[in-house]
């Protein structure tokens, strides 16, 4: 911590060493802050490193996906023999170091929320197909479509959130990542 008090010469009684002195007082305390600014704005400065970490982050969970089309459904899958669709999002996230729920409605429960309009690749996708619950997730990776493992007897593929089936079932998007 920096002493911003400021202490006049022995004897110095004057009106004039006293006035030298408030001058220096306000030097060093126009100095601190300063210094604090500083300091502040050199923090800030990280803010978009982050970002572009965290985005990378994404990337790398979507391009782990990708690697997967054509993998087999496999009901309770989640390894690179088969996946089911909570089972394929437990795998992507695992391979950048995040431990997420296995179930789908709990990911949707436990995921940071995302607005539709501000998904970002790796981010997760939820659907509500024929029941009252999150029964279905999906990993976003761009341009309106989504990586999932659909159902008995598929294979791991692209769909689109645009239009079509999943749209009308989409519930929701959240994100570990982020």
């Amino acid at each position: 911590m920096i002493a911003l008090r400021h202490e006049l010469p022995r004897g110095a009684g004057s009106g004039a060493v006293a006035k030298r002195g408030a001058r220096r007082t306000s030097t060093v305390v126009r100095a601190a802050l300063t210094l604090a600014l500083a300091g502040l704005l050199a923090a800030c400065a990280t803010a978009p490193r982050t970002r572009a970490i965290h985005a990378a982050t994404g990337r790398t969970i979507a391009a782990v996906a990708a690697s997967l089309i054509g993998t087999p459904y496999r009901f309770g899958g989640a390894d690179d023999r088969g996946f089911d669709c909570s089972g394929l999002a437990v795998y992507a996230y695992q391979r950048v170091g995040i431990v997420i729920p296995r179930s789908a409605a709990e990911q949707r429960r436990t995921a940071r929320r995302v607005p539709l309009a501000r998904l970002l690749p790796g981010d997760l996708v939820f659907f509500r197909i024929g029941a009252r619950r999150v029964n279905h997730v999906g990993i976003y990776v761009g341009g309106g479509r989504f990586i999932h493992a659909p159902r008995s007897g598929a294979l791991v593929s692209y769909a689109s959130l645009l239009q079509g089936f999943y749209r009308r079932h989409l519930v929701g998007a959240g994100s570990f990542w982020r």
